[in-house]
């Protein structure tokens, strides 16, 4: 791209001719207010803030007003910011949004982060000249995650546009009457998109504040904040979390281009509250009560010392964790915390990704895809933030439309008046209806075997040498050869798939899509979903299947089991994981909060989460990314790996007796295995860089906030592992993006200040967004098509192929227990096709008995229309389907209800 000069207060500036001037100014580190404009939402002109004076030539000194978001950087263009008419109107405007705003900043939850401050100080407003009543409105209950107050509103339209046009919301709307408007619900109500928290930071004043927060409400400049990384799904977004007083307060959005961007779903930006919740282990514990550190050392120490110790790793700790244990019991002797199952699929997708040719994209990369084939995933509920961006790329092939019209891609309005509902090719085939049907072009659910046989029908429709299937429905057909020629129509083609189907065959006919599609010289890129926040790191480290541990044990009764963040329940039937446990001479577990494996241990100890420990996560993608911890706990809470050290250290092993930081962990890491091997480079070095604060300038009560204790401001604590520092001391040096703790500039206290750090507003960081790549796809031609086409699906007299269906709230294990998201998970059902649920009697609500595997149990029916004839649903991750390996075949029954002797209902089978 060859970049234009435009004139700026007479001085010539470089600008990206595919942009406008407020985007051009501000990239180029220029101060013009903005409310309405949003770097992902584009412009729509609606508030009139980002006046300039555009001039015709250099002889023009008379020029005219132009909204600077709405008029093109063209090479030539001679505009001033410091004009007096422009400085006149934007004061103006700013004056006219401050006749009905509310004097309540020093109440208000967005005071002192708030870009309506910000603007209203850049234009130099001091003083409000209305006098007269202000208009007020009813605030409405959205829900225990977003607080609604709409007195603060000024009318900028971002929360319906980000809402309902770009994460895809419908209920949540702007409402008219005469010269007022109201953004809000019909009625009072949960907003029901998986994204309503970004409304948090896309809202320039406090009308959407986080209702979380608002619980245990911090100024946001008393926030020590670190950067970090969600654990609650395999994405790997970005985040900035802020803790006071020793507690967790709220989790925001930390920019990176080529993951989240500036967005967030529910679940990682609420999830957090699990950190303080009830079931937190904050003390080891002998025998299930609680101990000293000292005690705790003692005993593992001792323990250790007998030998015979095995480790089983978690896909939810970091891979220094989970090295940190394989080093302590041996390669041979370390297992994988997951079931045979997941282990078997996740080594699978690796494979395929490091030895084809198909390269796994960010989800940048996704977003810009023009044409897409969903192979058997639930995207919105497994990978949330990866449906998001999948919402906007199916606006690439439309933007032609806009492209022959000449109309600028950042001129919103225009181009979705110009596209109209034209959408790009988007294709999904699942179990069951997912909530990016609404943008499909075509859907087909079926079992997964089906699904697959669609997958390798498209394969060879794209590339005839691939195995071909045979007997599918004419129909079919027509929709593998719809698929196949969007693909290859598409100049950036993209397969998704992944590990929720929990089928081989499944993963295996994405692979073959793009393959073929490699093949046919259209390469394609390749975006496997993972389970956890770990999961492919985990399986990098080839540890040895659960079952084999489970055998080891049952082999060797004096053997010491180690289990690092990892509920054992959750992995295989409960029946199994307590009788391989019960066989163990000891069981040591490390974990963040109470659960069944905790409570079956001998020995447990407190493992710090994301916010007290610093590691390394690898996301779907292959990236690896650091989190750092947000504070010092005062309590016995510290890394797994610590613990480990200490451990081993207190039975005279002397594992990890040479590795005092993170930094040597890392780097003992790299030497031993080859693939984590640019693992120290995520992040800098602790002693490459100067000091970096964790908190901002303006923090406050250092010394009163331990008043209680000392009248004297304690020495803070030492982070032996980063550069960050537990206070305000930062060096003069710029902080690099992995450290950058949160984003702050003179004149910008809001999330916007996000645009002074990178390259070019929307564009990456400056020194790149954080994160290495560790895998890549092969440069050799050695692959070779899967051969082995399941056969299909047939349902068997008498039973259903049970499938789990996932749900954003309540399928992932640790944000289920935070305070807000616990509301919001639904109770355990059956889902049944509406005609099979009339065959067996039962409706909606009634009892069903299901019986699968070795487990019986009782459930609420759900009916589902959507669910093909012989395949019936349970919730992933909800008890009591928590260990049960799916799909299975099961056999349900209705739960007949009989009445008693005094006439009261009673359930009988």
């Amino acid at each position: 791209m060859t970049l234009v000069t435009i004139y700026i207060d007479n001085e010539p500036r470089q600008a990206n001719p595919r942009q406008n001037l407020l985007h051009a100014c501000l990239s180029l580190g220029y101060d013009l207010p903005y409310f309405c404009w949003h770097p992902a939402l584009g412009s729509v002109g609606a508030c009139r803030q980002c006046a300039v004076k555009q001039f015709r030539n250099e002889q023009d000194t008379v020029g005219k007003l132009v909204m600077s978001c709405m008029t093109p950087a063209a090479d030539g263009t001679r505009i001033s910011i410091g004009d007096a008419e422009a400085s006149a109107f934007r004061a103006a405007v700013i004056q006219g949004l401050m006749q009905n705003h509310p004097h309540d900043c020093p109440v208000c939850d967005e005071g002192g982060e708030c870009h309506l401050q910000d603007m209203t100080v850049m234009t130099g407003h001091r003083s409000r000249i209305y006098s007269f009543g202000k208009r007020t409105f009813h605030n409405q209950y959205l829900g225990p995650l977003v607080n609604h107050e709409m007195n603060r509103c000024i009318q900028c339209q971002r929360c319906v546009r980000f809402y309902r046009e770009y994460a895809g919301g419908n209920d949540l709307n702007a409402f008219h009457l005469r010269d007022t408007i109201y953004y809000g619900r019909h009625e009072d109500g949960v907003l029901e998109n998986e994204f309503s928290g970004n409304l948090v930071e896309v809202c320039p004043t406090g009308v959407f504040t986080d209702a979380t927060l608002k619980r245990h409400y911090t100024r946001k400049w008393d926030l020590q904040m670190a950067p970090s990384i969600c654990v609650h799904c395999g994405l790997g977004c970005n985040t900035t979390v802020g803790e006071r007083y020793g507690t967790l307060r709220r989790v925001i959005n930390r920019y990176n281009h080529e993951v989240n961007g500036y967005f967030l779903c529910d679940r990682g930006r609420f999830g957090y509250e699990f950190v303080e919740g009830n079931l937190r282990l904050r003390s080891p514990l002998l025998e299930g009560k609680a101990a000293l550190k000292s005690e705790a050392l003692e005993r593992f120490g001792a323990i250790l010392r007998e030998g015979n110790v095995l480790g089983i790793g978690s896909p939810r700790a970091s891979i220094e964790d989970n090295f940190a244990l394989r080093a302590l019991v041996g390669p041979d002797r370390f297992f994988a915390g997951i079931s045979d199952q997941e282990l078997q699929l996740l080594s699978a997708m690796l494979r395929i990704l490091r030895e084809g040719p198909a390269r796994s994209p960010s989800l940048n990369e996704v977003e810009h895809s023009d044409a897409v084939f969903i192979l058997g995933e639930d995207v919105t509920n497994v990978a949330p933030i990866m449906a998001l961006r999948l919402r906007q790329a199916v606006r690439q092939a439309p933007m032609e439309i806009a492209a022959k019209l000449h109309i600028p891609e950042w001129l919103d309005h225009s181009v979705r008046e110009a596209v109209q509902d034209a959408k790009g090719p988007l294709f999904i085939a699942s179990t069951y209806a997912t909530k990016l049907d609404d943008i499909a072009a075509a859907t087909y659910r079926a079992a997964p075997d089906d699904l697959a046989r669609l997958g390798f029908a498209v394969a060879h429709a794209i590339d005839p040498s691939a195995p071909e299937v045979t007997g599918l429905l004419p129909e079919l057909e027509t929709m593998v050869a719809d698929i196949a020629s969007a693909l290859l129509g598409a100049r950036h083609p993209l397969v998704v798939s992944g590990a929720s189907c929990r089928s081989q065959s499944v993963i295996d006919a994405a692979a073959q899509v793009a393959w073929a599609l490699c093949k046919v010289g259209r390469p394609a890129a390749l975006s496997f979903t993972t389970p956890e926040c770990n999961s492919f790191g985990l399986s990098l480290m080839e540890p040895r299947p659960l079952s084999e541990a489970f055998r080891v044990i049952e082999s060797e009764p004096a053997t010491t089991v180690i289990v690092v963040e990892n509920d054992l329940f959750r992995r295989a039937p409960a029946s199994a994981v307590a009788a391989s446990l019960r066989g163990a001479r000891h069981l040591v577990v490390l974990d963040h909060l109470r659960n069944a494996t905790t409570e079956a241990a001998e020995l447990v100890l407190p493992a710090g989460t994301f916010a007290e420990a610093d590691g390394t996560l690898v996301n779907n993608e292959g990236r690896a990314q650091r989190f750092f911890q947000v504070f010092d706990p005062d309590s016995d809470v510290q890394a797994s790996w610590r613990w480990l050290c200490e451990g081993s250290m207190a039975g005279g092993l002397g594992t990890g007796a040479q590795w005092q930081s993170l930094d040597d962990l890392t780097t003992a890491m790299a030497k031993e295995m080859a693939v984590f091997a640019s693992v120290p480079q995520v992040a800098p070095m602790r002693n490459a860089v100067g000091k970096i604060a964790r908190e901002p300038n303006r923090y406050s009560g250092r010394t009163s906030m331990l008043a209680n204790i000392s009248v004297h401001e304690p020495k803070p604590p030492n982070d032996p592992d980063s550069a960050l520092a537990f206070s305000m001391e930062s060096g003069p040096q710029s902080a690099p993006s992995p450290l950058i703790p949160f984003f702050w500039a003179p004149g910008w206290n809001s999330i916007q200040a996000v645009n002074k750090f990178q390259t070019e507003v929307g564009g990456p960081l400056r020194g790149g967004d954080p994160g290495i790549r560790l895998i890549e796809p092969s440069s050799q031609p050695g692959w070779q098509y899967y051969s082995a086409v399941p056969r299909a699906f047939k349902s068997r007299p008498g039973e259903w192929l049970l499938v789990p269906i996932f749900h954003i709230f309540g399928s992932e294990e640790l944000s289920r227990n935070a305070q807000s998201i616990s509301q919001l998970v639904p109770r355990a059902y059956l889902a049944l096709n509406p005609a099979e649920a009339a065959q067996l009697g039962v409706s909606t609500g009634e009892q069903i008995k299901v019986a699968v595997e070795d487990s019986l149990f009782e459930l609420e029916v759900a009916l589902r229309a959507d669910l093909p004839r012989g395949v019936a649903g349970l919730p992933a991750g909800l008890l009591p389907v928590v260990g049960i390996m799916l799909p299975a075949f099961g056999k349900l029954s209705p739960v007949l209800v009989e009445l008693s002797a005094s006439g009261a209902a009673r359930g009988a089978v």
